[in-house]
């Protein structure tokens, strides 16, 4: 059997290497043997403050969160200096042995391996492996890894924890063990479907995200890994959350597949008042696309990660927003209460449409976001920061509660994350498939704005109606003129077109929704205008 092996550079395609520095700078397996050495009852180590030998149980990690919450925060130790000057090229080239991984030599559906604490991962976690209701602390062994040039460091010999975790499973092909999902960096992690590279990345939480007085990233302080079942191929991971304002403890229920679902458990001890905190976060890549090409000099037709925010509030109206690289900061609010979902998608599914052989940014995963209860009133938050390349993430989305959570009180929640093509539209529904924009002039420039939507209808054997469907268009400011319907063959669906006068606005707010003649159900386009 074969491991497939990803560098932070493969996981991202060419330009990986600033994009996975940017993410670990936000905050982004063992022999028989030595686990039984790891694992032996009573060789309890000094250096587990949380993952410690001992029983386990769903209510394990909440009484930790529970505790932490009510002392002072204190930050986690560095890693020794060896290892925190590490540069890229000799971070890199230190590697876990894949025949050291957890469970590699047992008839398992996982493996696991870690990450070496250093280079810009300098807050050590801790990691158990948890078998039969009994927890088993891991301790760190420079044995596990190897050390290749560039890299001349002499690894630590005292438990300097981990700086994350991967698990690899046969996702799309027998006896190929592809990484499934990775933790590293403060509370992110990433996951994909068959047949998908790595792009974008969730995140446990996030606090004061795009806020002037700067945000804070709580991380993942320790994790507890249920040794899977043979007859199953699910896999559960439980985690420590900490931070200045705020402890968690979380669940992460694992399924792969077409789509990999995760259902995922929290509860929240802020130690301070939350007042702008944001649930089940995803966070992305767009740098330009058809919709937004301004002073882009590139070979390729459009480059990112994802390329619209879905959302279907809780009158389960389909909203869908193209998401935009704008000139300076922007963030947008949609309100809603009791949501059913949203997520960041990579909707646009064609190669032709990249032309990237290396980055291959038509097989990168969505991410879906499925309340599972009541979350009452709130807003679902895009944060859209500008970016001059492609390595750095600048999108986030998540779910902002209504009203602040207040301190020393515990806030449950839960959801279901899926990693793949995101919610499939139903036969007969109109959908987004495109958005343009160019000037509306051809001879010469002009600040009027022309916009091409096109909508595609999933067909279910039955004809589209021969009547065009009535397009309704909203501005927030400026003027809006020549509004046009009509059919697309090649996509079996419509265009829309209009033409955008901004009357020297710098922000125009704009809404489009169709009728049909049949009263089937339609995605609504929102977009926000900014000049540059």
């Amino acid at each position: 059997m074969t491991i497939q092996h990803l560098t932070p550079s493969s996981m991202f395609g060419a330009n990986g290497l600033s994009r996975w520095l940017a993410s670990a700078r936000a905050g982004l397996a063992v022999c028989t043997a030595c686990l039984v050495l790891a694992l032996q009852p009573g060789r309890a180590h000094a250096e587990a403050l949380y993952t410690k030998d001992g029983a386990f149980d769903v209510h394990t990690v909440r009484g930790l969160a529970e505790k932490l919450a009510k002392q002072p925060y204190k930050a986690p130790a560095k890693v020794p200096e060896t290892l925190d000057k590490l540069s890229y090229d000799e971070y890199r080239a230190i590697r876990f042995r894949p025949d050291r991984a957890v469970w590699a030599n047992q008839d398992l559906p996982y493996r696991m391996q870690m990450f070496l604490s250093g280079f810009y991962y300098k807050e050590p976690v801790e990691i158990a492996v948890v078998q039969g209701g009994q927890a088993r602390h891991l301790r760190y062994q420079p044995s596990m890894f190897t050390v290749e040039p560039p890299a001349q460091v002499t690894l630590p010999e005292q438990d300097v924890g981990f700086s994350g975790l991967r698990l690899h499973t046969q996702l799309n092909e027998p006896n190929i063990w592809d990484e499934l999902l990775v933790f590293q960096g403060a509370s992110y992690f990433r996951s994909l479907g068959k047949n998908q590279g790595w792009g974008l990345s969730a995140r446990g939480l996030t606090l004061r995200t795009g806020a002037a007085e700067g945000e804070e990233f709580p991380m993942f302080r320790a994790f507890w890994v249920e040794q899977p079942r043979s007859q199953t191929n699910l896999i559960t991971v439980h985690a420590l959350l900490d931070s200045p304002s705020v402890t968690g403890a979380y669940q992460f229920i694992v399924r792969p597949g077409d789509e990999t679902v995760m259902d995922v458990r929290a509860t929240l001890f802020p130690r301070t008042e939350l007042k702008d905190v944001g649930l089940a976060p995803g966070t992305s890549m767009f740098y330009f696309a058809a919709n937004d090409r301004l002073g882009v000099d590139d070979f390729r037709p459009q480059v990112h990660d994802s390329d619209g925010l879905l959302m279907i509030n809780g009158r389960n109206e389909r909203l869908w927003r193209p998401l935009a690289n704008p000139s300076k900061l922007q963030i947008s609010a949609f309100v809603d209460s009791s949501p059913i979902g949203f997520g960041l998608m990579q909707r646009d599914r064609n190669f032709a449409n990249y032309q990237d052989l290396e980055a291959h940014y038509e097989r990168r995963p969505s991410l879906w976001v499925e309340p599972q209860g009541d979350w009452g009133d709130g807003e679902v938050v895009l944060v859209e920061i500008p970016t001059e390349s492609e390595v750095h993430d600048n999108i986030v989305a998540f779910w902002r509660p209504g009203q602040p959570l207040p301190a020393g009180k515990p806030y449950e929640f839960s959801y279901r994350l899926s990693w793949g093509v995101g919610p499939r539209t139903k036969f007969g529904e109109v959908r987004v498939d495109a958005t343009r924009v160019g000037r509306a002039e051809v001879a010469s420039p002009t600040p009027r704005r022309l916009f091409v939507i096109d909508y595609a209808v999933p067909r279910d054997g039955s004809p589209l109606p021969d009547e065009l469907p009535k397009a309704e268009l909203s501005a927030s400011v400026g003027e809006t003129s020549n509004v046009n319907v009509r059919r697309h063959p090649l996509i079996d669906g419509y265009r829309v077109s209009f033409e955008l006068d901004p009357k020297n606005e710098q922000l125009v707010e704009l809404r489009l929704s169709l009728e049909m003649p049949d009263k089937r159900a339609a995605e609504t386009w929102v977009y926000r205008w900014t000049p540059e």
